[in-house]
């Protein structure tokens, strides 16, 4: 089943400008989610990891643009398919992966797993598993920060499908009639699990939304790293100047089906293909390429990144097991 037209997001404008030194870090951080990403599948079919696991790769360039118009002690809350978003916050592979394996050395213990990474020292405030329920607790950071006035901007990251639930519309309304320094963006995948957009939502333009509470919006495509930085820069600018609220709506899509145990047969090859000639990670190498950044020097940084990722790897094997719930509460 093919997503209609009416529900993506064409655009000709021309690329934003740009430089080596701006684009490669961020061409770096997506290959390494994709990696991490990739990594992460392979143990779950050798049975390493437990549980649920939904992966980001085709979407890396919204995390990686979003979280890149940041200051470091910004917040970030986000979903259930959250591993690029704690890595673009700052949030190292090694305990990423130690968490998705239940190990000690992991994020939060080996006790969260793929769902419940969270981190207090890069203000990553955590991945949630209950769909839309997180949209209130990224508003309540936010009030936080205008209550002491302390000038931080929490991003709070969302699928289409939490638009349509309860949560979402509560936090929607408290940010705007608070005035609060939140910027929420929905990352529209195109599916909600396995629904796509014309079977779950009457409007399909989720940024529309924003137009019932008087909040500034916008809404375009997310493969260009480079746009969505410069796009949702706009946005933390206005929150952290006015502490007004934006709602921002970035087409994208995921390669892979929702999670580990979904096949997306709902989908059709064509349709997976035509938006992987849209990978935002070849778009962005192409334009290194075409800004005079060598093979060589690329070769170098993606050579970098595979041995990040297997150390990740290594010490996720090697860490020890979590300890069971009850013991870990007697030691706290």
């Amino acid at each position: 089943m093919k997503t209609p037209d009416r529900a993506r997001v064409e655009t000709h404008d021309e690329a934003p400008s740009t430089t080596v030194e701006e684009l490669a870090p961020l061409y770096r951080q997506m290959l390494a989610i994709r990696r991490l990403e990739e990594a992460s599948a392979k143990a779950y079919s050798q049975g390493k990891i437990g549980g649920f696991l939904h992966l980001i790769i085709g979407q890396e360039a919204v995390c990686t643009g979003a979280i890149a118009a940041l200051e470091p002690e910004d917040y970030v809350v986000a979903t259930y398919r959250e591993h690029g978003h704690a890595y673009a916050k700052g949030v190292a592979a090694r305990p990423i992966l130690a968490e998705l394996y239940g190990k000690k050395t992991g994020l939060v213990k080996g006790l969260g797993g793929s769902m419940h990474l969270f981190d207090r020292a890069t203000n990553f405030l955590g991945g949630y598993g209950i769909v839309g329920g997180h949209v209130p607790i990224a508003a309540g950071a936010a009030f936080a920060s205008k209550y002491r006035g302390d000038g931080r901007v929490t991003l709070c990251f969302f699928g289409e499908g939490a638009s349509t639930i309860g949560g979402f519309a509560e936090g929607l309304s408290l940010a705007a009639l608070w005035k609060l320094p939140v910027v929420l963006i929905c990352e529209n995948n195109q599916y909600s699990m396995g629904t796509p957009l014309y079977r779950s939502l009457a409007v399909e333009d989720v940024s529309m939304r924003a137009l019932a509470h008087g909040m500034p919006r916008d809404r375009f495509d997310g493969d260009d790293v480079i746009k969505v930085k410069r796009r949702i820069a706009e946005a933390v600018e206005r929150a952290r100047e006015t502490g007004e609220p934006s709602l921002v709506e970035v087409i994208t899509y995921r390669f892979r089906g929702h999670s580990m145990s979904d096949p997306g047969l709902y989908r059709t090859k064509d349709e997976v293909e035509e938006w992987r000639r849209r990978d935002p990670l070849n778009r962005a190498r192409a334009r290194l390429v075409d800004l005079g950044m060598s093979e060589e020097k690329l070769a170098a940084l993606e050579e970098d990144v595979k041995a990040e990722i297997e150390d990740a790897v290594r010490f996720a094997e090697e860490s020890p097991p979590a300890d069971d719930y009850l013991s870990y509460v007697e030691k706290v």
